[in-house]
């Protein structure tokens, strides 16, 4: 905007405003501040003067802008008063040309929006017009380029096939060539058989035997294959024939020759122990039957597969001095060591065999092989020699169980060496398989020889309890019962360290099975076997004890019936035969109590295998379905026969309690004893010497089965007792009085007889 001259005659001009006022950052503010500030700045200096209270002279400023004067003040006249804003006019002038110049401008902003417009609509057009030309254009380029993509494919293709064909033009212009080369070559060995002294430099230069190598390999192959093709067009069928034998039988000579000439370098190099020329010559024999013969030829001549000395410190090491008898602990230390020595050596052997050929892994397995089949299997044979079933060695020097226990150190330290040589490195050779060989002969027989073993260990200690039951009975000064001395070294009491020791062998033969069956069927069927032989064992063994607990039960019942009298003896026998009795009751008592001991030993020796079966057995056999409950009927059955045996024993327990009450009652009971007074008095209630020595023996014998009976079987066998009790105590009361009084009355005083009757029996009174 233009500047407005300050003076009064200029105030009537138009005001100039400027486009670009409005232009960039505008403010409205900012122009009506330019507008006004020229005619502002004069009144505004009045207000800042008149801005101290009440104004000029005490006057009051309304707040509509107009004075007010004061009240005391002389009053100016009317048409003489001064303008409150005189600025208004010049002000409204002002407003008035900025609003005109404002028309004027948007007019001209209207005006040059409307060319604008134009213009754009017409740039638009040709904008439009442009494009479309350009799109056809784009579109006739694109079909160029697949016209042109199509054609460079088809050129490319084109040019594949040639290249292809160029290729194999060239592969069989090279394949040619080299099957000339390798006729002239062959030519050279088609002279007479043996004669080789006219062939090329080629093949007797020992700078060139690599290639001479390669170029005989080569030979060998096209001889075998193209020749018999090739040739018979060229000179006939028959002469091929002879010329092809004549040149293959002088190759292969010559293969031979060159073949041993290289193993001889490669000795000389390995003694020399220079790795390079061995990787050399090793890389070399690797064309001849993929280095299969230097690969063996190495392995042949290290020390361990020649020098003897070294398989005897082998055995020494293992086996001990010669004539001395090898300990398992012994082998498996001997064992040990050996088979530490065996994996260090290899150790350094693989060393040497990754440096030199190019085929180390081979090499390995070659050698490891070798170590297991011919230094471990010498020793395993002098180790594990077989025993025979039919005449066991005697147990005084080992029996069946030292090779037993010698087969499982070996099998154990065995498999630890396959699996350091794992460690180490032997190839694609399968070691634990290969281990496994070694042991098939024994493995295959070995379920017997275990049983075999258990077998003789029981007869051993059978024959060793024999042995000292006898040295006890000469001991004694005795010879056993009336039976005689044998019976006496045929049975014995049970032991429940006997029966432990069984369970202790079969535990030690159930973990050999555990670590030479692999297979679960396999286990299962061997722990069925094993397991079988404890049953048996256990079986026989108490069934024998119980047997011999019987037998004085037996010999007891004889000697009471020995000494029964009849009605009419004289005093002196009778005193005889009653002491002869009171001999007789002793020894039914002490075999009472020794049949009792065997029949808890027999418990205790029964729940002993069921606990072993239950912690050892049933989870190897669980796996195979019914084997468990095979098991568990073959337990049933073998402990039948010494139930039986039990049942018997104890029938006999009974019969022998209810003939020593007899006795007792009968030599000690009078018939005055179940009276009653008749002299009014009150009946005597005080025991009968026949009560307390019955209940005395009662006691005695109650308290040997209360110890050994439990369960089922302490309920049946006092259940039992007091049935026979009371009614043998009946028949023999009513052998002296029908009075139940009297019964009642021989019993009312007794406390003992009565917490033994409430303990053992129903004991009803007669009423």
């Amino acid at each position: 905007m233009k500047e407005r001259s300050k003076s009064s005659s200029a105030s009537n001009l138009p005001l100039i405003l400027d486009i670009d006022d409005f232009k960039g950052d505008f403010s409205f503010d900012a122009l009506f501040g330019n507008l006004v500030n020229e005619l502002l700045p004069a009144f505004q200096e009045e207000e800042a003067d008149t801005a101290d209270g009440h104004g000029i002279g005490g006057t009051d400023v309304l707040p509509n802008g107009h004075i007010r004067a004061p009240s005391g003040a002389t009053k100016f006249p009317q048409g003489l008063s001064a303008p409150l804003f005189p600025e208004v006019d010049a002000l409204l002038s002002l407003f008035e040309d900025s609003c005109r110049e404002l028309v004027d401008l948007r007019k001209q902003i209207d005006g040059k929006l409307y060319n604008l417009k134009k213009e754009v609509s017409t740039q638009d057009a040709k904008h439009r017009k442009t494009l479309t030309e350009l799109e056809k254009g784009v579109d006739g380029l694109f079909d160029s380029f697949a016209r042109l993509d199509s054609r460079i494919s088809s050129v490319g293709q084109t040019a594949a096939k040639i290249g292809d064909h160029l290729q194999s033009a060239d592969a069989q212009r090279e394949t040619a060539s080299q099957t000339i080369e390798l006729i002239k070559y062959l030519m050279e060995f088609n002279s007479s058989l043996g004669d080789l002294m006219e062939l090329s430099p080629l093949f007797s230069d020992d700078s060139r035997v690599a290639e001479a190598a390669s170029i005989a390999q080569k030979l060998r192959s096209f001889a075998g294959e193209d020749i018999a093709r090739a040739v018979p067009s060229v000179v006939g069928s028959v002469t091929a024939s002879r010329v092809l034998e004549v040149a293959v039988a002088n190759l292969q000579e010559y293969c031979n020759e060159l073949e041993n000439r290289l193993l001889a370098r490669f000795d000389a190099a390995s003694q020399r122990r220079e790795l390079s020329t061995m990787s050399e010559c090793a890389k070399i024999l690797s064309q001849f039957n993929r280095g299969t013969s230097a690969m063996q030829h190495y392995v042949a001549t290290r020390p361990m597969f020649i020098d003897v000395e070294v398989m005897n410190s082998d055995t020494r090491l293992v086996l001990g001095s010669q004539g001395s008898q090898a300990s398992p602990s012994n082998v498996a230390r001997g064992l040990s060591s050996l088979y530490k020595e065996i994996t260090d050596t290899i150790r350094k052997e693989a060393a040497t065999i990754m440096a030199v050929f190019p085929s180390p892994n081979d090499v390995m397995s070659i050698l490891v092989q070798r170590v297991l089949e011919q230094r471990v299997t010498t020793l395993l044979d002098k180790l594990l020699l077989k025993p025979s079933l039919v005449n066991p060695p005697p147990i005084e020097e080992g029996g069946l169980l030292l090779y037993l226990r010698m087969l499982a150190v070996a099998y154990e330290k065995t498999q630890e060496l396959a699996r350091d040589l794992r460690a180490v490195g032997c190839g694609d050779l399968d070691v634990e398989g290969l281990t496994e060989c070694l042991f098939s002969v024994h493995k295959d027989e070995y379920p017997e020889h275990e049983q075999a073993s258990l077998r003789q260990l029981y007869q051993a200690k059978l024959e060793e309890l024999r042995a000292e039951s006898q040295k006890v009975s000469e001991s004694s000064g005795t010879i056993g019962r009336s039976k005689g001395a044998s019976v006496a070294s045929s049975h014995q009491p049970i032991s429940i360290a006997v029966v432990t020791e069984f369970v202790r062998w079969n535990e030690e033969a159930i973990s050999r099975c555990t670590s030479f069956s692999s297979q679960p069927a396999t286990l299962a069927a061997n722990v069925k076997s094993v397991f079988t032989c404890l049953l048996d064992q256990v079986s026989q063994y108490i069934t024998d004890g119980l047997e011999w607990a019987r037998d004085s039960l037996i010999e007891a019942a004889a000697l009471r019936e020995r000494f029964v009298l009849g009605t009419i003896v004289s005093r002196r026998v009778a005193a005889a035969a009653a002491s002869a009795a009171e001999a007789a009751a002793a020894a039914g008592e002490s075999s009472f109590r020794s049949f009792m001991v065997a029949v808890q030993r027999c418990g205790s020796s029964v729940a002993i295998v069921q606990q072993y079966f239950a912690n050892s057995i049933s989870r190897l056999l669980l796996p195979v379905d019914g084997a468990y409950a095979a098991s568990c009927e073959e337990m049933a059955t073998a402990m039948s026969s010494a139930e039986g045996a039990a049942y018997k024993g104890l029938q006999q327990c009974i019969e022998t309690v209810m003939a020593e009450v007899e006795r007792l009652l009968s030599a000690e009971q009078k018939a005055t004893d179940y009276c009653s007074p008749d002299d009014g008095m009150a009946p005597d209630h005080r025991p009968t010497n026949a009560c307390t020595r019955v209940v005395a023996y009662l006691s005695r014998v109650l308290e040997a089965a209360f110890t050994a009976l439990e369960g089922l079987n302490k309920q049946a066998f006092l259940t039992e007792l007091g049935n026979r009790l009371h009614k043998g105590l009946l028949v023999h009361w009513q052998k002296f009085t029908f009075n139940p009084r009297g019964i009642r009355t021989l019993f009312s005083r007794q406390g003992i007889m009565h917490q033994l009757m409430s303990q053992m029996l129903e004991c009803r009174p007669l009423i």
